[in-house]
């Protein structure tokens, strides 16, 4: 304790600082109240299982904000999170009693996370469950001073005071006034739980007076203040706190994002712009401008045009409006509507991207190599070093050349991680490329995925036998066939060869009890895409290839009956889709004659009358693209299924199968659009009403210069335009060798491997 005329000496008991949680001005002020009262012992709202690991807090690898985790050893999903930011004002008194040239004791005071973690699963526990409604303490002041936004009556009052000079207990005291007398007015405020963890903290206050006297401070949220100055006895608080479940837990530190300080976890204190926060604990002096700064900063890389004399307008403007609203200095309000009107031009469009970058911000801390974490976790750590995969609290985009050793091993930890369930990096569409050897990925590291981490720490300590061990269980527990294949195409492209034998019994199994053909056809693409994965990493996939062989053999042999068993037109358009996802799946596998029988089914379905039209107009035209279908029997199967002897609903379905996913086809061929046309013109006028949503799906589809062609053909009509002696060079009714080899070499070059 310093002498005499330090203000704590006039003190009687422990020094309670109440503060809001991540609050820069709380956290300021904590600092200067800590300087002036020099306590022997700094006691912080917290879980006690973190007190092992306070000392990391001092290590240079840790770089808030961070988050204390804490979790059941036997369920990790069942966790809690105490996060700290630069300028969370629990954060500035851990550091402040490290700093001291003799560190002060430093201790969590709160409830102990096994009692509230077990309280979870316990709703008796927990009289929180009932959904009551806590009154938020800076409301009810900000309204009873005559404010309707709650944070700019924080920030007039505390964030704008600056430092703090005379007493720096002064803004303690008046809150702990104005605590109490909410206390006294609304209780516990609906969450008997305080009650609770307030007991707890009175008995770990009772342990550091026996060891400190009442020189010691303690930093809490500023509502639990009052309850901590009653006066109960130690038989009271103890008897709250008798009988409390309790589980076994395990904590850690871990890497925490301003984005997510922004929800209420925790401490129950989100906050709705942390990246301000930090701005303004950062910068001691002429905080506006170096954020309007920040701002032109921004808006330039985003090549928008901000001057320096942008910049001081903006200031300008933000003090002028400030003044008019009585406000100390200007406010995050004040400041982003002089943004949206000096360098926005009154555009609410680039002011969200300030308000998502800035004002947010996707600051991800990091924690030290010290910390503990499961197995698992220190093996994903290894390998995001060895491949240069940082865990980034901002989306980006990866793009991946499977041909480099690197990427590829990129690509496996990636997949491997999504068969766990950690959702680091999603796949998108590759630009520019459909081949397989690229892939393009879209990574964003969340704190939640820590959890996740510790999660699928039972599969395996490191990710390779996790994901093993995780898709073995999944391939044993699979109910449908379906999900066996998909699992199939995920272990291939996560590499998992050792998970394959188990995958690939249980999906002969599934296979061979499967009389489906839906579920059957639904399956094959899943196969085919994996052998074709599995062909780009190496990965010896013949078995797989035996399953998809026999599975396809399978859906030749039961379709035709399946297609012909009175379908209504939901269940028609269904097995449509299959039809189209067996082609191409057929397409990928290299089975001997296996196109041949297809091609035999698809004709099958053509011509037979009881196949619904939507079926049989599309394996016509799979038949003809392949080639394996004449003009003029195309043309003869459409005038079959366009006579006036057809019932319109099924002509206007056999239209769909046939024209839809692409007209093309009938801007080149007007005899079959003649078809078409005809047809179209005779159907009756009741019928035609029937059938025009399914033809304007089809025909809506097509692109706009398809559509304008096929309107024009339509109005010149077929005798506009006499048929011309030879096809148009392009567009003969057979190959053209010499036109097809032309491309060879350059499409040599471009699938030859670098």
């Amino acid at each position: 304790m310093n002498g005499t005329s330090s203000p704590a000496a006039e003190r009687r008991g422990p020094l309670l600082l109440g503060v809001r949680h991540h609050g820069p001005g709380s956290a300021r002020a904590v600092r200067a109240a800590l300087d002036a009262a020099r306590p022997a012992a700094v006691l912080i709202e917290g879980p006690p299982e973190g007190d092992a690991l306070l000392p990391l807090a001092a290590d240079p690898g840790m770089r808030p904000p961070v988050a204390l985790l804490a979790h059941a050893a036997d369920d990790p999903g069942r966790a809690a999170f105490w996060p700290l930011a630069a300028f969370s004002p629990e954060w500035v008194a851990i550091r402040w009693a490290q700093e001291q040239e003799v560190p002060v004791p430093v201790r969590f005071i709160d409830l102990p996370a096994a009692h509230s973690l077990a309280a979870e699963t316990d709703t008796e526990a927990d009289p929180d469950a009932a959904g009551s409604v806590r009154p938020d303490p800076l409301a009810v002041l900000a309204e009873t001073a005559g404010y309707d936004d709650p944070e700019r009556w924080w920030e007039d009052v505390v964030e704008h005071r600056g430092a703090v000079r005379e007493d720096p207990l002064a803004v303690f005291e008046v809150l702990g006034e104005a605590m109490g007398a909410l206390r006294q007015a609304y209780g516990d405020g609906g969450h008997a739980r305080d009650l609770v963890r307030e007991a707890y903290m009175r008995q770990r206050m009772r342990a550091a007076r026996r060891e400190f006297g009442d020189a010691y401070a303690v930093v809490c949220g500023a509502w639990h203040v009052p309850a901590l100055r009653a006066k109960t006895t130690a038989a009271a608080d103890k008897a709250l706190l008798t009988g409390l479940p309790k589980v076994k837990v395990e904590t850690t530190w871990v890497p925490w994002t301003h984005r997510r300080l922004a929800r209420a976890d925790g401490y129950g204190a989100g906050i709705t712009s942390p990246g301000w926060y930090a701005h303004l604990f950062a910068a001691r002096d002429r905080p506006v401008e170096r954020w309007l700064t920040k701002v032109a900063g921004l808006l330039r890389e985003e090549d928008r045009q901000v001057s320096p004399a942008h910049v001081i307008e903006a200031v300008r403007l933000a003090g002028t409006l400030a003044a008019v609203r009585g406000r100390p200095v200007a406010g995050l309000t004040e400041t982003l509507e002089a943004v949206r009107a000096v360098m926005c031009d009154g555009s609410d469009i680039p002011l969200a991207l300030v308000e998502d970058r800035l004002v947010v911000g996707d600051v991800l801390g990091e924690v030290p190599d010290g910390a503990p974490v499961v197995p698992l976790q220190r093996d994903l750590t290894r390998q995001q070093r060895s491949l240069r995969l940082k865990a980034e609290a901002q989306e980006r985009e990866l793009e991946l050349d499977l041909r480099k050793d690197t990427d590829a091993a990129k690509s496996l930890l990636l997949h491997r991680l999504r068969l766990l369930g950690i959702g680091w990096g999603t796949p998108a569409a590759s630009r520019g490329s459909t081949g397989t050897f690229r892939e393009t990925w879209r990574l964003r590291w969340e704190p939640e995925l820590s959890v996740r981490v510790a999660e699928a720490g039972i599969w395996g300590t490191t990710v390779e036998a996790a994901a093993t061990a995780k898709a073995e269980a999944d391939a044993a527990g699979a109910a449908e066939l379906g999900e066996v294949t998909a699992l199939a195409e995920r272990c291939l492209l996560a590499g998992l060869s050792e998970a394959l034998p188990a995958v690939l019994r249980a999906l002969a199994d599934r296979a061979a009890l499967d009389t489906d053909v839906a579920g059957l056809a639904k399956a094959l693409p899943a196969l085919a895409r994996s052998l074709r994965y599995g062909d780009v990493r190496g990965t010896d996939a013949s078995a797989l290839r035996t399953v998809a062989g026999g599975l396809a053999e399978r859906i030749c042999v039961a379709l035709p009956p399946a297609c012909a068993a009175g379908l209504d037109a939901d269940a028609a358009a269904e097995l449509r889709g299959y039809v189209d996802g067996v082609h191409g799946a057929i397409g990928l596998l290299e089975a001997d004659g296996l196109r041949e029988r297809w091609s035999a089914v698809l004709r099958a379905l053509a011509g037979r009358d009881t196949v619904p039209g939507v079926i049989r107009g599309r394996a016509a035209r799979l038949l003809l693209d392949d080639g394996r279908l004449p003009a003029q029997e195309t043309a003869r199967l459409m005038g079959l299924a366009l006579s006036p002897a057809a019932a319109p609903a099924d002509a206007a379905g056999w239209i769909d199968g046939f024209a839809g996913g692409g007209g093309t086809l009938l801007v080149h061929d007007e005899r079959l659009l003649g078809l078409i046309d005809a047809w179209l013109t005779g159907v009756p006028e009741q019928a035609f009403t029937d059938v025009l949503p399914l033809l304007r799906r089809t025909f809506g589809a097509y692109e706009a210069g398809v559509k304008r062609s096929l309107g024009e053909l339509v109005r010149r009509g077929p005798s506009a335009k006499p048929a011309p002696s030879r096809a148009p060079e392009g567009f003969a009714p057979t190959l053209d060798p010499t036109r097809a080899n032309a491309v060879l070499p350059v499409l040599r070059l471009l699938l030859t491997p670098a």
